[in-house]
């Protein structure tokens, strides 16, 4: 057992778990808006460059003021974020080479994965970023939903249709909720950083609302996907980790293990792409 926790940790830790749910999302909207092979090289891009993004961040990340196992797994193996953030670049370069084509559009999501995980590079100048990070929850969502959502559309060639709208709205919001989330569990930091997260200003009430009304959105722009030709199992599918979200709240609001959240929540980004799959197989 102890040698399953252990490699558990590391899938997690290391952020190997992440990067796969990333390139997941990526695959479902191949499979349900492009009717398309659901792992290309863009899958492969998608893994790589979350991997050295993310790899990037937490080796920069100091301590916490929220016991953490993985603040302690970061500084016994902070070793490992380096040797993954030079895999994750290989790995996006190798095949970035089939994009070149749509550098722009790809470029612009690398300079704003780089702005989100600036602030925590020991630079004064970077450092100030912080002071402008009043949408920082907004700005990671809208990265996530570019990346795994807007950019396999744009380089398919495909002209934008209603539904790709609705689909993206429909994931924005999920992801925002699964954020709003992480960023009430790092409001103590975030303070102590002098962050200035939309979270770290609103009270528990209006956390709550806005919680809510994202959820709201989500299940509204999801359910209006009826209107087009994706069935209805699917559109259960997508619903299905938004409910189980709502669920989790409260759960999520007075307990900050890792598990629930680099496990849980984070695989629920990932969860109706994961049960899409096993309905094609």
């Amino acid at each position: 057992m102890k040698r399953i926790s252990t490699c558990l940790h590391f899938f997690i830790y290391s952020n190997l778990f992440v990067s796969a749910c990333a390139a997941l999302m990526t695959t479902q909207v191949y499979y349900l808006l492009l009717n398309r092979p659901v792992f290309t090289p863009f899958t492969g891009f998608v893994f790589f460059s979350t991997l050295c993004s993310y790899s990037f961040h937490w080796y920069f990340t100091g301590p916490s003021a929220v016991a953490s196992q993985r603040i302690d797994w970061l500084e016994r193996h902070r070793h490992v974020h380096i040797l993954f953030f030079f895999a994750g670049l290989a790995g996006s370069i190798y095949f970035f080479r089939f994009f070149l084509p749509y550098w722009i559009w790809i470029g612009g999501a690398l300079v704003a994965t780089f702005l989100y995980s600036a602030p925590k590079i020991p630079n004064y100048y970077l450092r100030q970023l912080r002071k402008a990070a009043l949408g920082k929850t907004i700005f990671l969502a809208a990265v996530w939903t570019y990346v795994t959502t807007v950019l396999p559309l744009i380089i398919a060639g495909q002209e934008w249709e209603t539904r790709y709208s609705l689909f993206s709205i429909s994931r924005y919001f999920f992801v925002y909720a699964v954020c709003i989330l992480f960023d009430y569990r790092d409001r103590a930091d975030d303070k102590a950083a002098g962050i200035r997260s939309l979270i770290t200003y609103l009270d528990e009430e209006n956390i709550r609302k806005l919680f809510i009304f994202s959820l709201t959105v989500f299940t509204g722009a999801t359910l209006a996907l009826l209107n087009y030709p994706i069935p209805l199992r699917d559109i259960l599918l997508i619903l299905l980790p938004g409910f189980i979200l709502a669920l989790l709240y409260r759960k999520a609001t007075h307990d900050f293990g890792d598990m629930l959240y680099y496990f849980v929540l984070d695989g629920l980004l990932a969860f109706s792409a994961l049960l899409t799959l096993f309905t094609c197989i």
